[in-house]
Parts: C-alpha cells; sequence; structure tokens
C-alpha cells in the first residue's frame, strides 16, 4: 500500500510539473504572453490601405530570421498603402512590451514625416470595421520615431486618429505631442511598455522610464469613422485592438508579449 501511494504521489508530481511547464511555455512563469511566436502571423489578421483585410500585398509583413518584419522591398512606390497587422484579440487592461529597432531605406513615395516612423495602436477599432480606403484604425497611437543621426526626436510620442485624450485634467485635440524620451539612432533596438488601465490611465515607458502619461481616452465625434464606432453615445475607450504599423519605413520587432492585469 506504502509502495502505491508513493507510486501515485510521484506520478502526481510529475503530472503537476508537466502542466506547470506548458502553462509557462505559454505565459511565461512570470505572466507574459508572447503574441509573436517568431516563426509566423498566426493570430494576426493584416489590413493594407486599398486593400481587402487578409491581403498582405506585397508581403509588407513577414518573418524573417525570427523577427516580425515590416518590409517594402516588392514596392515600386508606396502610394499611401498604409498598413497595419492587428492581433485577434482585443484587450483592456495591460502592459504590452515590444522591442523593435527601424532598418534600412524608407519606401520611394513614402512621405518625408513617416521616415524611421511607425506605431503601435491601442484601444482599436477592430480591422473588419475599417473601411477599405482608411489610413488608419480608429485608435490610439504610440508613435515610434528613430533619429536621424543628428538632433533630437523622441520616441514613444502620441497621436491620435478619431481619437482624444485628457492630460493633466485638460481634453488633448492636437494630433500628435511628443513624449520626453530620448532619441535613438541607427538601427539600435529600443524596448518600449504601454501600460494600459482601461479608461484610467495609459502610460508610455522606454527603457524602465515613464516618457508619457494622460487618462481617458475617447473617440473623437468630428470623425466620421469614430463617429461611427460610438454605441448608445458613449464615446470613451476603455480597451480594443492592438496593431502595428506600416508607415513606409522599414521596422522589426524581435519581441511582442503582454501581461494581463485586473481591473
Amino acid at each position: 500500500m506504502k509502495i502505491w501511494r508513493s507510486i501515485t504521489t510521484a506520478l502526481l508530481i510529475a503530472i503537476m510539473a508537466t502542466t506547470t511547464a506548458m502553462a509557462e511555455e505559454t505565459t511565461g512563469a512570470n505572466g507574459w504572453t508572447p503574441l509573436f511566436n517568431g516563426k509566423d502571423l498566426t493570430g494576426w489578421k493584416v489590413k493594407i490601405r486599398g486593400h481587402e483585410l487578409g491581403d498582405n500585398f506585397g508581403d509588407t509583413f513577414r518573418v524573417e530570421d525570427g523577427l516580425l518584419t515590416v518590409s517594402f522591398d516588392q514596392y515600386k512606390n508606396f502610394d499611401s498603402k498604409f498598413g497595419h497587422i492587428f492581433h485577434e484579440k482585443p484587450f483592456s487592461n495591460y502592459v504590452l512590451r515590444v522591442e523593435y529597432r527601424f532598418i534600412g531605406e524608407q519606401a520611394p513615395g513614402g512621405p518625408g514625416w513617416a521616415f524611421r516612423n511607425s506605431g503601435v495602436m491601442i484601444h482599436g477599432q477592430s480591422p473588419e470595421s475599417m473601411r477599405k480606403d482608411q489610413d488608419f484604425p480608429v485608435s490610439i497611437e504610440v508613435q515610434l520615431l528613430g533619429g536621424s543621426g543628428t538632433g533630437t526626436r523622441t520616441t514613444a510620442n502620441l497621436c491620435t486618429p478619431g481619437t482624444h485624450y485628457v492630460k493633466d485634467g485638460k481634453l488633448v485635440k492636437r494630433h500628435c505631442n511628443n513624449s520626453t524620451s530620448k532619441t535613438y539612432h541607427g538601427d539600435q533596438w529600443v524596448t518600449l511598455d504601454i501600460e494600459v488601465r482601461g479608461n484610467k490611465s495609459i502610460k508610455h515607458i522606454i527603457d524602465g522610464k515613464t516618457v508619457m502619461e494622460y487618462t481617458n481616452p475617447q473617440l473623437d465625434e468630428s470623425s466620421a469613422d469614430a463617429r461611427a464606432l460610438i454605441k448608445d453615445g458613449d464615446k470613451m475607450l476603455h480597451g480594443g485592438t492592438i496593431s502595428l504599423q506600416a508607415e513606409s519605413h522599414p521596422i522589426q520587432f524581435r519581441k511582442i508579449e503582454i501581461r494581463e492585469l485586473k481591473e
């Protein structure tokens, strides 16, 4: 009997250890869940301006050497084909961590302001609800900028396609506002954390330092695309999609992971 109990106990411990290991492989021992598997675009949806949902024109979004890569090497001209790749699941309360770097040369025909320019869109609309010729999803954009080699150019800025927000008790309607980050020149990797607590607060954090903080993300009633998303008069944003931009300059992501928070 004692031998049987010992065998049973050993089996239970082995099963529990295996289950725990499998869970940690998926979510990580520290609560982080990878959104990008390093192999393919499973779990993501592509929407490029002028194309139907799912049409990855020019193989814009691809995986190269384990990196989620935004490339324009098959474009003869950018022609305002702004693209976004959406994670399939919406989120409300979380910390999103991405590691990114700009590479290569801007696509021919890309706008001057889009040089070393990309973004992480949060609290966004679904790709299914976007118009075929819509430039950007209605969302809050954590703008990613790379330096030109000289001068100052902050990253983790805030832009607002179809949205507004509140900072220091005042409603901000200006489309883009700079963070307090330093400038990152060249092709170096940058670590960005975005701490999102529904409608209460959002922080942009670069290399562990908060560089932008605000509250009350909301739909802009002057935008037709945003008005179409208002339900029962409620324009406040409490959650939504997460997407990455293709704005004419190549960029790579080697880590995209999330740690969900309690409300």
